[in-house]
């Protein structure tokens, strides 16, 4: 038997050559997956905590309800910053919840110079935790180079605060501001042809006027006062200061500076709102004797609250079983269809309430409800499912974050309860369209439209003719029985007349307080006090609570996972240009958004856009 020829040696010893290969890359992906997923579910390392530590909040970026849908390769490639970091609301609680009662941990320390945005309703939220924590005898401590407005009133729950001596705290008030663009519209020949029912539905007026009407400025103003007075007496409260003292800062702040030679570390000082002017060495020394422990960088000893939550929760493979509360997060703007995490689809969110309740063992819902509404269409889709669950004799209770207004209210009103915290914005139970047309732009540079269609409305709805009257008739009366619909479901659920809800709608936005002594809610207080009333409702004395999120494959939510570890890993360094550009265009970038939630099939929302002025 002659042997192989030399070519037919070769390309074999080539092919099991390569064989091998692929073999041994299959193996070792094999094993990078398994450490993938040892990374992402199991902490990633093998390093004890210390024994002896402060839990570190140090909050970057915005504070929310329910996370944005993440990008795994976004997260991966991309530079984390604070302006795009999201932090869980329920992430924070629990952290200080579960270190309040961890031996090993011994105090608390906030570092908020990353902080966006938390806001007065979450803020209520967390700082019911912090008092629970101060309670069982451990300290807070909160430091930072300089606070802003909103980091402050989380700060001054601490009980002891530190600055730069170069820094400050800025306080200004709260305000509502908008653009109004009537003038620009007109000199660029754009008609906006908008229909509202609801005399203080104001989401027409920035198309209509250069300025704010009268009347929206008195319902405006009354809401930002009953806020701010929340927040002015909160600080107060908590930095022990006589009533009045956090607008004298404010009003007098030029007189008062002055007399500091220009020294804001020293104002705010002098005026009681921090208690220690260290630089960052100084405040080290004293955070490493407070907690009695350095790392070896020497650094005070503190954990993370990310990682330790994440060490300290259940982990998402683990089923909850047995009598439970369904707690289900609606967040953003209200859409047709199937959205992501971030925002609210009608379809999406249905049938998430829909399979929930279906489960065996939950005995109650709790809608989490953080949005200033959308489309009618998506509402009512939400809104017919929730009656259904509450058909099929399982309580459904609303807890409203820091905006649940328009459609955000329309999906609630029928539930069983409605909590809020002091800090929500409610209401503006109102209706509006809006469509422009362009054909005057057109026609100045020469372009024009004409044809033949075979019926009176063939075309109509072109955004190069002129709005057929017919057609703006047919809106308007849509309009008008949409808002008959929202004031007479509203009188259902909240067992009023549709007077008495008629004359606390047409539009009106109202504080939670304001609210609650007009019947529109049930309650005051945070996400665990309606958890509470679900419970008592479904009479349960023995159960948990589960946190129901979309529906995702393995893959999905393993990468979901990942892109959310690495990010948290990730060492924040904000580029000053990209900071002042997202400063320069949040209005532009604000509009655009709200144009692209515009998808109603009718043209028809229950949108409330003032309430982007205090989230």
């Amino acid at each position: 038997m002659s042997k192989p020829s030399w070519l037919r040696r070769f390309f074999s010893g080539l092919w099991n050559a390569i064989t091998r290969i692929r073999l041994a890359l299959s193996n070792i992906l094999f094993l990078l997956f398994l450490a993938l997923i040892y990374f992402v579910y199991l902490g990633g390392g093998t390093e004890a905590p210390p024994e002896k530590a402060a839990l570190l909040l140090n909050l970057a970026g915005t504070v929310v309800d329910q996370k944005s849908k993440v990008e795994p390769l976004q997260a991966l490639l991309g530079e984390p910053r604070p302006e795009t970091h999201e932090v869980l609301l329920r992430d924070v609680i629990e952290a200080i919840e579960y270190a309040r009662d961890d031996p090993a941990v011994n105090s608390l320390v906030m570092e908020l110079d990353n902080l966006g945005y938390v806001g007065i309703s979450k803020t209520q939220e967390i700082a019911t935790a912090l008092e629970s924590f101060k309670a069982a005898g451990k300290p807070v401590v909160a430091v930072g180079d300089y606070f802003t407005q909103d980091q402050f009133l989380l700060a001054s729950y601490a009980d002891s605060i530190i600055i730069n001596p170069f820094g400050g705290v800025g306080l200004e008030g709260f305000a509502s501001y908008r653009n109004y663009f009537r003038e620009t519209l007109e000199k660029l020949s754009v008609n906006m042809h908008v229909f509202h029912a609801g005399e203080f539905k104001s989401v027409a007026e920035p198309f209509l006027r250069d300025d704010m009407s009268p009347g929206e400025k008195q319902i405006t103003g009354r809401w930002l006062e009953v806020l701010w007075g929340q927040y002015a007496a909160m600080v107060e409260a908590q930095r022990e200061l006589p009533p009045g003292s956090v607008n004298n800062y404010i009003n007098n702040y030029a007189d008062l500076l002055r007399q500091q030679e220009g020294d804001s570390a020293a104002m705010a000082l002098e005026a009681g709102l921090v208690d220690e002017l260290f630089d960052r060495d100084e405040a080290n020394d004293y955070l490493a004797e407070l907690v009695g422990a350095t790392n070896e960088d020497g650094l005070y000893e503190a954990v993370f609250f990310e990682s330790y939550v994440r060490r300290k929760r259940p982990s998402q493979l683990t089923s909850v079983e047995g009598d439970r509360v369904a707690v289900i997060t609606a967040e953003g703007n209200i859409v047709p269809g199937d959205e992501p995490p971030g925002a609210i689809g009608g379809d999406s969110l249905a049938y998430l309430i829909s399979t929930t309740a279906e489960k065996e063992g939950v005995k109650a819902i709790v809608l989490r409800v953080n949005s200033g509404g959308g489309s009618v269409f998506a509402s009512e889709v939400i809104r017919r499912e929730l009656l259904r669950t509450r058909a099929a004799g399982i309580p459904v209770v609303i807890s409203m974050g820091a905006t649940a207004a328009s459609g955000g209210y329309y999906i609630a009103a029928e539930a069983d309860e409605i909590w809020a915290t002091p800090g929500t914005i409610t209401g503006s139970i109102g209706v509006f369209a809006a469509i422009p047309t362009f054909e005057k732009l057109l026609e100045r540079v020469g372009v024009y439209t004409d044809g033949v269609g075979t019926t009176d409305l063939a075309g109509s709805l072109r955004l190069d003719r002129p709005l057929n009257a017919e057609v703006a008739d047919a809106i308007r009366s849509g309009v008008d029985f949409n808002y008959r619909h929202f004031v007479e479901l509203v009188a259902a659920g909240r067992e009023l007349s549709p007077q008495e809800v008629d004359e606390v709608a047409q539009g009106r936005i109202w504080s939670a307080p304001d609210a609650l002594e007009r019947g529109l809610l049930d309650g005051l207080g945070s996400l665990s006090d309606a958890i509470d009333a679900a419970t008592a409702r479904a009479e349960l004395a023995d159960y948990q609570v589960e946190y129901v999120e979309p529906p995702m494959s393995p893959r999905d939510l393993l990468m979901q996972q990942l892109a959310e570890r690495v990010g948290s890993l990730g060492v924040w360094a904000p580029s000053a240009i990209t900071a002042s550009l997202n400063k320069l265009l949040a209005p532009v970038a604000n509009a655009a958004a709200e144009l692209a939630s515009m998808q109603d099939p009718r043209h028809i929302y229950v949108r409330c856009l003032d309430c982007g002025a205090i989230r």
